[in-house]
């Protein structure tokens, strides 16, 4: 009896262990990682300036740094889903933005603070309707898309919702 409940608690341990190395190796970002300390992203105003104003809507800071030494990183990083591609059912290509509405009711975020991701896996639609936890491999490089420039680059193993 006192083998069996040694080896109970060696396979318990060895689980632990398994299971905080594999999710130690994940870095869990903020928002606030993926600019310099020194960078200030711009103040968002309330959806309604920009409707009165549309010339107002467009992307600002361009140039915005990115930081270099998130490349080839397995982060974990909340966010908003941006929908770009997928079928009826699930979303495989969107925009990660820090904050709801963002490329859609306001203008987008500047580049270094919004990720492309690619799940070839799918997200289901009721899972993008709020907030998400995405897991995956950064990339750090720009692209342009038909709704902003993107700073990082993310290949997901994971999507889920944020609640």
């Amino acid at each position: 009896m006192k083998l069996v409940n040694y080896l109970a608690v060696v396979a318990s341990a060895a689980f632990a262990l398994s299971v905080h190395s594999a999710s130690a190796d994940v870095r869990e970002l903020k928002w606030n990682d993926l600019k310099p300390s020194d960078w200030m992203a711009p103040a968002v105003r309330d959806p309604m300036f920009y409707e009165q104003n549309p010339d107002m809507q467009v992307q600002t800071n361009l140039d915005a740094p990115v930081i270099p030494e998130l490349d080839g990183e397995r982060v974990k990083i909340p966010g908003y889903v941006v929908q770009l591609e997928g079928d009826d059912r699930r979303v495989t290509e969107f925009l990660l933005v820090p904050y709801f509405g963002a490329c859609i009711h306001v203008p987008p975020p500047p580049p270094n603070q919004i990720i492309h991701v690619t799940f070839p896996e799918g997200v289901p639609y009721p899972v993008t309707y709020d907030a998400v936890w995405v897991t995956g491999t950064m990339k750090v490089e720009h692209r342009d898309s038909d709704l902003a420039l993107v700073g990082y680059q993310l290949d997901a193993s994971s999507v889920i919702s944020y609640f």
